[in-house]
């Protein structure tokens, strides 16, 4: 019988280190495996197969389909495969985007008890939703993880989009490079695309040279106004194709 008060118990010991070490975040995880053998992350009903989740739950996910090639925002079905109204009129840096996931629902809470509460658990049920998504997608030469500036990472104790990115890196055979915030930027929240690529100018640095063609990670892609910012970024390292990888995508206003 699964033991839901262990589970929580240990959950919230590991949400409360600062950085969970790859070598932690393994036995966190063989621990969640054995202790919800066969069990669905979502409805904690039984699954008939290895991965974490139910037949029934993973269709009833809110899937990003259709959506826009370039940047993933959520289309209607008569906008399928073409270019979205924003990046027809200012294109971003990158080329594509892959978001499999819109944010809302089931999606935007198990987002939202990886990025809050550092559930090992619910990183590892994303962790597989987006390994799975990008199954047919041929890998990149690298992968860069949205960084945190280092004071905003010392004050919530955890950088989930690095925690990822380690992770996935590991799992298709990439090296992973990485990237500073040089600015502790105000918050995002409540600027319009003009306002927050403003906020963003010149904010991030990529460390050393980057091969040709390299994938941006983050947990959830909003306007897209900070992945193009270091796209920039890396485009300046060297980089001339660049593509975002993000777990889910918000509707733009």
């Amino acid at each position: 019988m699964v033991n839901i008060k262990d589970i929580s118990r240990l959950t919230n010991r590991v949400s409360g280190r600062p950085f969970m070490s790859t070598i932690h975040d393994v036995r966190v995880d063989d621990w969640l495996r054995r202790a919800l053998p066969g069990r669905c992350a979502f409805c904690l009903g039984a699954t008939p197969g290895t991965a974490p989740w139910c037949r029934a739950c993973h269709l009833e996910l809110p899937w990003n389909l259709p959506a826009c090639p370039q940047c993933a925002e959520p289309q209607s079905g008569q906008g399928r495969g073409r270019l979205c109204g924003h990046c027809l009129r200012r294109q971003p840096a990158f080329a594509a985007a892959r978001v499999p996931l819109r944010y809302e629902g089931a999606a935007a809470a198990l987002i939202q008890r990886f990025k809050f509460q550092a559930s090992p658990r619910a990183g590892s049920v994303l962790l597989a939703l987006l390994d799975g998504a990008l199954e047919t997608t041929p890998s990149p030469q690298g992968l860069v993880a949205v960084p945190l500036h280092d004071r905003r990472a010392r004050q919530r104790g955890f950088d989930q989009a690095q925690w990822l990115a380690r992770r996935l890196a590991a799992r298709r055979d990439m090296p992973l490079y990485k990237a500073r915030r040089l600015r502790d930027t105000p918050s995002q929240r409540g600027l319009d695309r003009r306002q927050r690529r403003r906020n963003l100018r010149a904010a991030f640095h990529v460390e050393g040279e980057l091969p040709a063609h390299v994938a941006l990670l983050d947990d959830v892609m909003t306007t897209g106004a900070t992945l193009d910012a270091l796209a920039r970024a890396c485009q300046q390292a060297g980089a001339r194709r660049v593509e975002v990888w993000a777990m889910a995508r918000t509707p733009s206003a």
